[in-house]
């Protein structure tokens, strides 16, 4: 149907002088030597009409045979002829036509060019964006066509654009100029790298001047996508370590556990996750583009139950010797990774994002919004929201609360200390079961995922300040930001020793983090 409506539009738009594809057309395209082949398709395209789309598509397709020097586009078993479009018998010694790597990126951007005449806005765009890094002149008459034609704005702008890096390869001079002055405005990476081969060979020099001031005007464009792409980068790191440190700040920072499993808690909540997607895909496949709505829920539940029952059996004989309970929870840690090793294999199992999550915003040439990404970060500020309101405005908040800050005097007022110490935990545990359950939908999830985070999240709590809930939200965010800006100019690993250096200074410089804790129970 697409193919049939993209004819259709072909022979439409470009009827005022298309003439029919011939048999002599269609057996230079398919037969003969890649430089020959090459230039029957340039000119083929310049009289392009609906047997012409229908043709390369079925050549791109690798649906086309030759025998006895006649060709025909074979699918399912029939034969069709191209040029008429009538049924015909396939010999026995039909062979199939090959197509080599150039001859496919050929077929590609021809069948791109093509595209720009569909109805549909979508196609046209994601034809002018493959069209921008190989057009040529070959391709005029179909982009000078398609240019005249169009009606939405923003594409005829992107059209012309491309129009602009056909005529960069030109043998007039003053269309070279042209085109250099054109793209002086474009803000695509694709037109840096057109500009940057075309200086390679350029011989003029008022032309390579040209092309160099607009070198200089695309790498400035891009050059503000790229630090708001960095700033983006960091935001979305800093949300997920603040999923992952919410829990933290909890556990630790108001419980005073130095919890080693937290990060086996998070991988919890994302194998949950997994589970849910597996039994959608089973019982309710009408319905999985819901399924994540059902696995948070499921995460925070499987997460805070087994923070629970480790509260209860382990954990709560330890409060006060913080270096037992670091040496304990690594051990649950240990176990956790093997019972899931275990059930779900040692190998990392995928989670599919929702249909909802998938794709993004173009905001600029060079920037691209992620969906799930952007879904992740409004997921993290909605759980912030719920834990400060839990903590600060309900009664079990009032109950965490006072428990930390005086567990004699709260024990005294009749206040359950042992259950609140288990809802606290559980609550904590939950959290990074969220956080599991976020951090599946942008990467595999496999045993050893929480390993990558602990170490972050524990960074988060202290630098931001121990119990501090503003605290953890300003260090996550500013550690991700700063990592992504200096992965960009130093690469990963330096910038992860960079901000542990950072972080060694600032903790030796203000023990107590961002937000130190005042009153009475910062003095205990």
């Amino acid at each position: 149907m697409l193919i049939r409506s993209l004819c259709l539009s072909i022979a439409l738009l470009l009827g005022s002088y298309a003439q029919a594809l011939t048999a002599d057309e269609a057996r230079a395209i398919a037969i003969g030597e890649s430089d020959a082949r090459v230039e029957a398709l340039a000119k083929a395209l310049t009289t392009a009409d609906e047997r012409t789309a229908a043709f390369l598509q079925a050549l791109s397709d690798d649906a086309v045979k030759v025998a006895a020097g006649k060709v025909l586009i074979v699918r399912d078993g029939k034969g069709l002829d191209p040029v008429s479009g009538t049924e015909a018998a396939v010999p026995d010694d039909a062979e199939d036509v090959m197509n080599n790597n150039r001859m496919r990126g050929e077929l590609d951007s021809a069948l791109a060019a093509l595209k720009l005449f569909s109805p549909d806005e979508k196609t046209r765009s994601a034809a002018i964006r493959q069209l921008q890094s190989d057009a040529d002149e070959t391709k005029l008459p179909l982009i000078e066509k398609a240019y005249a034609s169009e009606a939405n704005a923003q594409i005829k702008l992107e059209l012309g654009l491309v129009r602009a890096a056909a005529l960069m390869n030109s043998a007039d001079k003053g269309k070279r100029l042209e085109a250099a002055r054109l793209l002086r405005s474009s803000k695509q990476a694709n037109t840096k790298t057109v500009l940057l081969a075309r200086l390679k060979v350029e011989t003029e020099a008022d032309v390579k001047s040209a092309l160099q001031l607009s070198l200089s005007e695309v790498e400035a464009a891009l050059a503000w996508g790229d630090r708001l792409g960095a700033i983006f980068s960091g935001i979305s790191l800093g949300s997920i370590l603040l999923l992952v440190a919410l829990g933290l700040a909890i556990t630790y920072g108001l419980m005073g556990v130095i919890n080693m499993a937290h990060g086996e808690l998070m991988m919890i909540g994302a194998y949950a996750t997994y589970v849910v997607q597996v039994l959608f895909q089973k019982y309710l496949p009408l319905a999985f583009d819901w399924y994540l709505l059902a696995a948070v829920p499921v995460a925070f539940l499987a997460s805070a139950l087994m923070g629970a029952a480790l509260e209860r059996s382990v954990i709560r004989f330890l409060y006060g010797r913080p270096l037992e309970t670091l040496l304990a929870t690594w051990g649950i840690s240990l176990m956790l990774m093997q019972l899931v090793r275990t059930l779900f294999g040692a190998q990392n199992v995928g989670v599919e994002n929702p249909s909802w999550m998938s794709g993004g915003v173009q905001v600029l040439g060079n920037l691209s919004l992620p969906f799930n990404r952007l879904v992740i970060i409004g997921f993290a500020v909605f759980v912030l929201g719920s834990v400060a309101w839990l903590i600060g405005r309900t009664r079990l908040g009032l109950f965490v609360r006072g428990v930390t800050q005086n567990r004699p005097i709260a024990s005294c007022m009749g206040v359950n200390t042992a259950r609140i110490d288990t809802y606290a935990f559980a609550l904590g545990s939950g959290i990074a079961g969220l956080a599991g359950c976020a951090l599946s939908q942008v990467g595999n999830v496999g045993p050893d995922l929480g390993q990558g985070y602990i170490v972050d999240s524990f960074m988060v709590v202290v630098l931001g300040g121990v119990g501090q809930l503003a605290g953890t939200v300003y260090a996550a965010i500013g550690l991700g930001v700063l990592n992504k800006f200096l992965e960009g100019w130093a690469g990963a690993v330096l910038a992860k020793i960079a901000v542990l250096v950072f972080i060694i200074i600032f903790i030796q410089k203000r023990p107590q983090g961002i937000f130190a804790m005042k009153g009475r129970s910062a003095e205990a």
